[in-house]
């Protein structure tokens, strides 16, 4: 992605989130007026509560985070009996083995997650959303590591539940990335080879890299036996290409400048984007994986219910298997 100098027109509103969702959580723009990332991540997972609790999706953080009143139908097996002795009332546990996930937050830190026109950049707002999943799942009692990468993993904190973890891990995020190139493919296969235990990864990143290049290390962490969510986030300026007037782009990770008049270009612009997405989005269906895409205008709690959201449908599906097409890194 190259960056103007002009600045672009104002964004398109978020297509994906529905009004009624987006005005229940808080403006992305006056969350990061909370210049401490840990009450960031609080105020976003309050909000993320909060907006649960008076949209549609009422009830939908409880049943994925509490336990669940038995109901006729659940296998008896599952009942907890210290539960019962204390409430008296039937409770079925299997969410609590559910809960004590592992998860891998894996952050990209690279060059081109720098650009913002919003008064924050990419970066900041993948590494906002990774702080909130981590403070959200935190509170669930579930382990939360993180990996930030460039073109290498250059940060690296195993998955653990214990005190004093989640500060650390919020110091890590919270540090100034040096910003070089980005490969996902080394990084992504660097976390393969060192993470033995199957769990949850959730990738932040804006996927500007070939499509085809991630197909290979997310079919190596499928094959593994890894969950992966990718979070992909970009600027609202690089998805409708609103810029007004001829300007200089740069290219944020190679630096090279190049002059370009957004009207003469956007249309071949949208079209090789669009293209390109729907590459990912069909790499990532094929490998069975859940791929959401949050333009940096999008409240942050959407990051932690599209997480939420995807676990309780694979978790409510009939198989956590891709179909026999896509098992593997075979092509959709």
């Amino acid at each position: 992605m190259t960056t103007p100098t002009g600045r672009p027109r104002s964004p398109e509103p978020d297509a994906r989130a529905p009004s009624s969702r987006r005005g229940s959580f808080v403006d992305p723009q006056t969350l990061f007026r909370i210049k401490s990332l840990q009450l960031r991540a609080k105020a976003a997972v309050e909000g993320f509560i909060k907006g649960i609790h008076r949209s549609p999706y009422h009830g939908f953080s409880v049943e994925f985070s509490e336990y669940r009143q038995y109901s006729v139908g659940d296998d008896p097996r599952y009942l907890d009996w210290r539960l019962y002795a204390r409430s008296d009332r039937y409770y079925v546990k299997r969410f609590e083995d559910e809960t004590n996930l592992r998860c891998h937050l894996v952050v990209d830190s690279s060059r081109s997650m720098g650009y913002g026109t919003l008064g924050f950049t990419k970066g900041e707002y993948a590494r906002t959303a990774a702080a909130t999943i981590a403070y959200f799942l935190t509170l669930q009692r579930d382990a939360v590591g993180l990996a930030a990468f460039e073109d290498r993993i250059v940060e690296y904190l195993p998955p653990r539940h214990r005190p004093g973890h989640l500060r650390r891990l919020m110091g890590m995020l919270d540090r100034e990335p040096q910003g070089k190139a980005t490969d996902l493919v080394g990084p992504l296969d660097e976390l393969a080879a060192t993470v033995k235990k199957r769990g949850l990864i959730v990738l932040l990143s804006d996927l500007l890299v070939p499509a085809e290049a991630i197909r290979g290390p997310l079919a190596r962490l499928r094959a593994r036996g890894h969950e992966v969510i990718a979070l992909r986030v970009l600027d609202p300026a690089e998805v409708g290409f609103t810029f007004a007037g001829p300007s200089q782009f740069r290219d944020a990770e190679s630096g090279r400048a190049l002059y370009v008049d957004p009207d003469a270009a956007r249309a071949g612009y949208l079209e090789r984007f669009a293209a390109h997405a729907a590459e990912v989005q069909q790499i990532c269906t094929g490998l069975g994986f859940a791929l959401r895409t949050m333009t940096t205008d999008s409240p942050l709690e959407l990051a932690l219910f599209d997480v939420l959201k995807s676990r309780m449908m694979r978790l409510a599906g009939p198989s956590r298997r891709p179909s026999p097409g896509g098992r593997g890194g075979g092509r959709p």
